[in-house]
């Protein structure tokens, strides 16, 4: 980045202290003097005059996107006094996308800190994280990443001003403190940056989206496919925001937020801060294995960013052409690595070369599109151009429309023209909202996505010439070969003509199965996890060790090792040959919490190395995997599970939380410190401009966006994996924001899947409220280890879809399920639904939608999970239990038979209470689960009364289905 723009943009970072609102209304300096004055001086020195407009202009425009301002006197600059919050007295947040109030009136820490201790902590951790040259001048680059990144970080430098993890949180402003101060400072930064480097000073929207998604990731054959393909896709959008952020900062991309992302951290290493400040990240440890953060799909496939006008188009042909050099600098490298493991010449005239370079021609798929804010939403004078801005978004809606998109919203009709109020106390007027170019945020990003669809929807198609046989994973492109006589071969001659593949398969099996013969993308996501396992020791200076992928197999077997893992000795039956040769077995990767269980026991290595010596035995040409499984039931007392679960995740309606969406705003009065909001609506009850303004859902914001991106960050890279990997024996496949994927024992999977639920949404995860502090419980907030995160808040909803399969089901055929699955919970379910499928080995299915949400009164994933344990503990009626319900049902009556009083819900309540006492399920009398799994069964997912037997009997059967399998002994 160019010196004189790093400086401009620390100017722009430095012109707000992080402390604003606790030195408002109590410093006699001001908020601009003192840890301000005392850090421009120390870092920028002089500040030429002409450094100042785009920062004033950012902040302007920053202040205006984010919030509304506030009344000043007309004939002075003072604010109304009414309208003063004193934070350090009357300390409230609100959250960002519920406007739930965190009050903390009870905070300790802040209610004892000195104003002159807090602002000498500040400026404590600001000099800190000062980066100079070897002549001692501070270097303005390094200074404003490190600032960037480890600013809102009160650990960076001991802890921020004595204040934890409400440093995180500080509010850019009092009056409305839904949005952060490090929100504000980085968008006034990433203004700045736009302004400085525009010869005109203008700036523009860039959206940036790659492709194809589904399709990639969805090409596996094992787990470690379905990782790669997601965790390489998440790498060129990297690849792709690096562009973005080596020439304007981080910071200049609104979404996703980059700060905390752990290949990003990586990035800044390169560009030279200081190692000691990442010593305490996660992913800053001895050992590198995919078990490391860095080696999880954190980043989304777009993203949207703030850039000069006049370099928008440069930026997004850029990106371009970057992502496709690095795409075949790294097939070539894959090819080459082929070539020299097959022991073969790695001539650059060797037709795999050319295949790879042909095959992956313009991957991935960019688009991107560009909107100029000051060219569509301001006049020449800097104001608001709201006609210029309908003409512009006017194509891409129907004709008629007199204001299209946001211009016809009920925001825009009050935030359109100022506003303005009279103190009743003292009559002095006042400007309570002026608007400025900044306010059209909403429609910039409205107008940007609408052109990103119409580039989409025109994507240009490339014809490509293929011969001979197909890539054994796609089946789409010809495999890469050493010569081009070997495409026409069929399966059966391959391994005899020494084929690239059968070589590779001989040589290194990791890479390829025996008859597999792979195309370039193919191998690239083949061969992606030992390269990136490679790059990140290199990166941090440390040894490369094994990678932990667990199998489907061992997942399968993860409930017989805990439950091997309770008994003492648990190979005390084996005989001293069988302990021998399982002690001579490879060891396999096992599940995180699993394997910590098994490092503690006695004969935990022994365990450890079952499923690699069942994997032996079940592949050798004189394996007994017969006689294996009667030593797990030796050495476990049960047969060994076969079944394993796969988990989906999707947020819903992430569309329109992000473009704020009907529901998913809260109106303007939610968002304003409640003394605030209560003296506008006592003092100005009568004024009607102002009334409405109140009850307007707010508009789509910059500091939104970057607290939807913070909340899905914290989610998919923290409170995910915390759920799956460390409250349960799972594996994440992929995180990516709201979208997820998850590897589980069976037995997990119910619980599993309603604490992603809960953690998703921000409440309190059963077992764990000892550890929250009590002013975030319960508002969008989720204390875990000392760290703060934000969620999605109450009003975010989740759809889930869930597979369990045995662990020879074709991973493909699982994958396709548990995608239909998860539409079931979108479509049947409505949304914010779960849909779980039971493929048999038999090859009968067992398939079922419920919601989260209780309907009628009734949890029916809390019934589901109770009345799968009911049947586990009384094994020998679970079956039966099962059987006879599925065997009355066939007689079940049609809905319209039943009067109205008790309905056919009554009678199936009758008849399972029936049953169930029968076999020893419940009490006569006292129909426990009957009364619950009734009215579930006679309605639909979303609460509608099922209008026939037919399906009534289905959603029963496969209810009830679905909890006895569950409830097998071999899988608890």
């Amino acid at each position: 980045m160019d010196t004189d723009l790093a400086r401009n943009k620390l100017l722009a970072r430095l012109h707000d202290p992080a402390e604003k609102a606790l030195v408002l209304l109590r410093d006699p300096a001001g908020h601009e003097g003192g840890t301000v004055r005392t850090l421009i001086e120390e870092i920028l020195g002089e500040v030429p005059r002409g450094a100042w407009p785009p920062v004033r202009k950012a902040d302007r425009w920053a202040s205006a996107a984010d919030r509304p301002q506030f009344p000043r006197e007309r004939d002075g600059d003072r604010f109304a006094r009414w309208s003063q919050v004193n934070f350090a007295e009357k300390p409230v947040l609100r959250h960002p996308l519920t406007g739930e109030q965190i009050d903390l009136g009870e905070h300790d820490k802040l209610r004892d800190v000195e104003l002159d201790t807090l602002k000498a902590g500040s400026l404590e951790h600001f000099r800190a994280l000062i980066h100079r040259d070897a002549q001692g001048a501070v270097d303005p680059w390094r200074t404003l990443l490190a600032l960037w990144r480890f600013g809102p970080e009160p650990a960076a430098s001991g802890d921020a001003a004595g204040l934890g993890e409400l440093w995180r949180y500080l509010p850019a402003d009092t009056r409305i403190p839904d949005h952060t101060i490090w929100q504000h400072l980085d968008l006034s930064s990433a203004l700045t940056g736009a302004f400085a480097s525009d010869r005109q000073g203008r700036c523009a929207l860039l959206n940036v989206a790659l492709g194809p998604v589904q399709p990639f990731i969805a090409a596996a054959r094992t787990t470690s496919d379905l990782w790669a393909g997601s965790h390489l896709l998440a790498r060129l959008a990297w690849e792709a925001m690096r562009v973005v952020c080596e020439r304007l900062g981080p910071d200049a991309v609104l979404f996703p937020q980059l700060r905390g992302v752990p290949q990003v951290d990586l990035w800044l290493l390169e560009q030279g801060l200081e190692p000691a400040l990442f010593q305490k990240e996660p992913w800053n440890e001895r050992t590198v294995t995919d078990a490391n953060p860095l080696f999880s799909a954190a980043l989304p496939n777009r993203f949207l960013a703030v850039v000069p006008a006049e370099q928008a188009e440069d930026l997004g042909r850029a990106i371009e052409r970057h992502l496709h050099a690095w795409v075949a600098e790294t097939a070539e490298a894959v090819v080459t690595e082929l070539l020299e493991t097959a022991e073969l010449p790695a001539d650059p005239e060797t037709p795999a070369y050319h295949q790879a370079r042909e095959q992956l021609a313009g991957f991935p798929e960019v688009s991107w599109s560009a909107v100029g804010w000051d060219e569509v939403a301001a006049d020449e004078h800097g104001e608001p151009d709201p006609q210029r801005l309908a003409e512009t978004l006017r194509p891409f809606y129907e004709p008629e429309a007199e204001r299209p998109g946001f211009l016809a919203s009920p925001a825009w009709a009050v935030l359109q023209r100022p506003i303005e109020v009279t103190d009743p106390d003292t009559g002095t007027p006042a400007t309570f909202y002026r608007p400025n170019p900044g306010v059209l945020y909403p429609a910039l990003y409205e107008l940007g996505e609408r052109v990103m669809g119409g580039v989409k929807a025109t994507r240009p198609f490339a014809a490509q010439h293929e011969h001979g046989y197909r890539c054994s994973l796609t089946g789409e492109v010809e495999w890469l070969t050493h010569e081009r006589a070997h495409l026409d071969l069929p399966p059966g001659q391959r391994a005899a003509h020494g084929t690239l593949w059968s070589r590779i398969a001989e040589r290194r099996p990791g890479w390829a199965r025996r008859g597999e013969h792979l195309g370039a993308l193919a191998a690239l996501k083949r061969l992606w996890p030992q390269r990136f396992c490679r790059e990140v020791a290199g990166a941090l200076g440390q040894q490369q060790t094994p990678r932990f992928v667990v199998s489907t197999h061992t997942m399968a077997l993860a409930t017989s090792l805990m439950r091997a893992a309770d008994e003492p000795n648990p190979a005390g039956g084996l005989s001293a040959e069988q302990a021998e040769a399982i002690r001579s077995a490879d060891r396999a990767a096992l599940p995180r919490r699993l394997a910590l269980r098994l490092h503690k026991h006695e004969q935990g290595e022994l365990l450890a190395r079952l499923p690699g010596w069942l994997e032996r035995q079940r592949e050798a040409e004189d394996g007994d995997e017969a006689a294996a499984r009667r030593a797990i039931h030796t050495i476990t007392g049960k047969s060994a599970e076969a079944y394993y679960a796969l988990l989906l995740m999707d947020g819903d309606r992430m569309g329109a939380w992000l473009s704020g969406g009907e529901g998913t705003t809260i109106p303007y009065r939610a968002a304003f410190h409640p003394e605030l909001a209560a003296a506008l609506e006592t003092r100005f009850s009568d004024h009607a401009a102002l009334q409405a303004y109140l009850g307007t859902p707010r508009a789509v914001s910059p500091a939104r966006h970057l607290a939807i991106s913070g909340a899905l960050n914290d989610f998919s890279s923290t409170l995910a994996r915390w759920v799956v990997e460390e409250r349960h024996h799972g594996r994440i496949l992929y995180a990516g924001g709201d979208d997820l994927m998850a590897m589980l024992p069976t037995g997990d999977l119910l619980s599993a899947m309603r604490e992603l639920r809960d953690a998703y949404s921000g409440a309190a995860i059963s077992g764990e409220a000892e550890e929250e502090e009590d002013a975030w419980r319960r508002s969008g907030f989720i204390y875990r280890n000392g760290r703060l995160h934000l969620t999605m808040g109450s009003q975010a909803t989740a759809s889930m879809g869930a597979v369990i399969a045995h662990h020879q089901t074709p991973l493909t055929a699982a994958l396709a399920e548990l995608r239909r699955a998860e539409q079931r919970a979108k479509g049947e379910g409505e949304r914010d639904a779960f849909a779980l499928s039971v493929l048999k080995r038999s090859g009968s299915a067992l398939r079922h939608v419920g919601r989260w949400q209780p309907a009628a009164g009734i949890d029916e994933m809390s019934t589901l999970r109770a009345f799968a344990e009911a049947l586990h503990t009384n094994p020998e009626a679970s079956r039966r239990a099962a059987y006879n319900v599925a065997g009355w049902l066939a007689d079940l009556p049609e809905p319209d038979a039943f009067s109205a009083e008790g309905g056919i819900a009554g009678y199936l309540e009758a008849v399972l209470h029936y049953q169930f006492c029968r076999q020893g399920l419940e009490e006569r009398g006292q129909p426990t689960h009957a009364r619950r799994l009734a009215p579930l069964a006679s309605v639909s997912p979303t609460g509608a009364p099922l209008s026939s037997a037919a399906k009534i009997r289905d959603r029963l059967s496969h209810l009830v289905g679905v909890a006895e399998f569950l409830a097998r002994e071999t899988r608890r």
